[in-house]
């Protein structure tokens, strides 16, 4: 299973963005841990509150709780996620994950009442080794201990008055399936303990093609858990994954990939809502005019990460200097669902992922309190962290709104988002189209073509693996678009 990714402030050496990538989830975010990015260097400095949210000398960007639920207008929203449940699913948790959300319920939402939480272990917990290394056991736990934390301080910027529960599930699935059924046993065990309703949110995935020839006998037990939640009302999000079109091949253990594009599981089960990723440039506009994005030094480039003031909007997510981009893309297992009939017909005859997006930039990433495996992720402070594992809570945790209004309204929960979403024919969404952005060809934000990171001081150039192109309306790297959080939640109350 790959992680989805994150970054820290940048007053260190940039070569740690190499060494957290690699310790973590492999080359570009694949194989062995959750879908989430943590950028380079210590943490990232605050004073009286006020975060230093872009640092100078390399212009990376972050926001707080209440840059982006005014971005995306969950300020708006009356709804605080009272009475409802959400469920974060990652291997192995955080031993510091209480002391951890404690820390930034006090910085950013001090009036409101402390979080109400609980970490859940399905398996052995309590790993020592803080070393980061390898996929599973000790190390496999430190790199995990960053998903989980940005899953639940996430999910609780959305909704801080929900029930958040961290389901802590050992072994790390390693782009094999042999950890999944210990996952879906545990996701069955929170469908029967919690109440009707509740919310999952899922930043792991491994490329369908895991699966072999036996997808559609391994994908149906591991659906009829989705369908046995969504019959109580319960809803499944996942993150459509960070590597763009390209994938990691199990038959050579995650080194080598596919030469065609590919999707990730579980997002593309026709039981869970796909959550793709957008860089929102908020009060910023990335203006690039070169390609090189780290200096004969190991620096970060100014000329790369040239930003001008003024803006807001959300492009799709491809950073060509990580590098990462957003999953989407036909599935190979699946065939269209009824829903998702009317969209693409070009695309052909299989599911399409994603269903939506939300912002996943590492420049422009979230900041996240952690003090877990400091010998791993560093001292404990906020660090920035991206990648669509922080889309998937997010939006899972506005649904859980909606379904507080619904319940206000004496109104079953949601279960399956997705024929609502397709039904709304994009106008609860903000579309995300094309854009060039300053004049290197990574300002081309036009699709989630992977790209590939040659050595410092060159240039950054495009991967073997074609991805599919972002077009007005729904498409295969950002879905509908960002979800206009009022018009999201009253749209799926009333459905």
């Amino acid at each position: 299973m790959r992680l989805l990714l994150s970054f820290g402030s940048l007053t260190a050496a940039v070569t740690m963005l190499f060494a957290v990538t690699a310790a973590g989830a492999g080359p570009g975010g694949r194989a062995g841990s959750p879908d989430a990015f943590k950028a380079p260097g210590g943490p990232v400095a605050a004073q009286a509150g006020v975060f230093g949210c872009q640092q100078p000398a390399a212009t990376i960007h972050c926001y707080t709780p209440a840059d982006i639920r005014s971005a995306y207008g969950v300020d708006q929203v009356p709804e605080q996620g009272e009475g409802q449940t959400i469920v974060l699913v990652d291997s192995y948790g955080s031993p510091t994950a209480a002391e951890d959300l404690q820390i930034f319920h006090d910085t950013f939402f001090p009036a409101e009442p402390n979080p109400s939480f609980e970490e859940i272990y399905q398996g052995p917990h309590g790993f020592s080794n803080s070393n980061g290394k390898g996929q599973s056991g000790s190390g496999g736990a430190a790199g995990w201990s960053g998903e989980a934390t940005l899953d639940i301080e996430w999910a609780y910027s959305i909704a801080p008055r929900a029930h958040l529960v961290l389901l802590a599930v050992p072994p790390a699935e390693t782009e094999g399936v042999q950890g999944l059924p210990n996952l879906f046993k545990a996701i069955s065990w929170a469908i029967g303990t919690y109440p009707a309703g509740t919310v999952f949110s899922m930043s792991f995935g491994i490329t369908e093609q895991t699966f072999g020839g036996a997808a559609a006998q391994q994908t149906r037990k591991f659906d009829a858990v989705f369908q046995q939640g969504i019959a109580k009302g319960d809803s499944f999000f996942a993150s459509s994954g960070d590597d763009g079109s390209l994938g990691v091949a199990k038959q050579h253990r995650d080194t080598a990939t596919y030469s065609y594009p590919t999707d990730g599981w579980p997002a593309s089960s026709p039981y869970v809502t796909a959550v793709g990723g957008t860089q929102l440039q908020d009060g910023w506009s990335w203006s690039p005019t070169s390609d090189v994005p780290f200096l004969a030094d190991g620096s970060l480039n100014p000329a790369y990460f040239a930003a001008t003031a003024g803006g807001v909007r959300n492009y799709v997510w491809n950073e060509s200097w990580l590098p990462a981009a957003t999953g989407g893309g036909p599935s190979a297992i699946y065939p269209r669902p009824s829903w998702q009939g009317g969209v693409l017909p070009a695309a052909g005859d299989h599911r399409l992922v994603p269903d939506l997006a939300w912002n996943a930039a590492v420049n422009g990433g979230v900041l996240v309190y952690i003090s877990a495996y400091p010998d791993y992720n560093g001292p404990a402070g906020f660090y920035i962290y991206g990648g669509t594992s922080a889309a998937s809570p997010q939006v899972a945790a506005l649904t859980a709104l909606a379904n507080e209004r619904r319940a206000s309204e004496a109104k079953p929960p949601i279960g399956n988002a997705n024929p609502a979403i397709y039904a709304a024919n994009g106008s609860w969404f903000t579309d995300v189209t094309a854009a060039t952005e300053g004049t290197a060809a990574s300002g081309r934000l036009v699709d989630n073509r992977d790209w590939q990171v040659n050595a410092d001081g060159q240039p950054v150039t495009p991967g073997p693996v074609a991805g599919w192109p972002t077009l007005d309306g729904y498409d295969l790297t950002t879905g509908w678009g960002t979800p206009a959080a009022p018009v999201f939640v009253a749209g799926l109350a009333g459905s």
